[in-house]
């Protein structure tokens, strides 16, 4: 390393001198134009402000309901349990094998596909089916 080689860690920007005469490029209307709300001082609008017609966001039918209380689960199949490298299943033993990324407010099992194993499943929720064919499997389905 030289002095002649070292360089500014940050590239230094100048700031904009506006109204400083005619040749710097922003003098006498310092860049705002002529007149108009725009080049007023304090002027402007707010955002989503469409001269006096009625906004977008008004204009639009507002439809639904979302409600902030409710549970989202994550959603294993019978399938997905068949990759299960453990005998007792939980969230956190199907996150491990990387079967789900994560288990939101829960897991509930769908009983999409067969299971060819005797497993433990432990989850919040299981379709009525899906517990069926857990245990016609020779396992067993606990709601946690």
């Amino acid at each position: 390393m030289e002095l002649g080689n070292i360089k500014a860690s940050q590239e230094k920007v100048t700031r904009r001198r506006v109204g400083r005469g005619m040749g710097s490029g922003l003098g006498k209307t310092s860049g705002r134009g002529h007149k108009g709300q725009k080049a007023r001082s304090g002027g402007g609008v707010r955002r989503g402000f469409e001269g006096g017609q009625t906004p977008l966001y008004r204009r639009l039918p507002k439809r639904g309901f979302k409600n902030i209380h409710a549970s989202t689960y994550t959603e294993v199949t019978l399938t997905m349990l068949n990759q299960s490298k453990s005998e007792e299943v939980t969230s956190e033993s199907l996150i491990a094998d990387g079967i789900i990324s994560k288990a939101n407010d829960g897991i509930v099992v769908l009983a999409t596909g067969s299971l060819d194993k005797k497993l433990t499943v432990k989850a919040t929720r299981f379709t009525k089916a899906a517990k069926e064919k857990i245990e016609a499997a020779g396992g067993k389905a606990e709601v946690i």
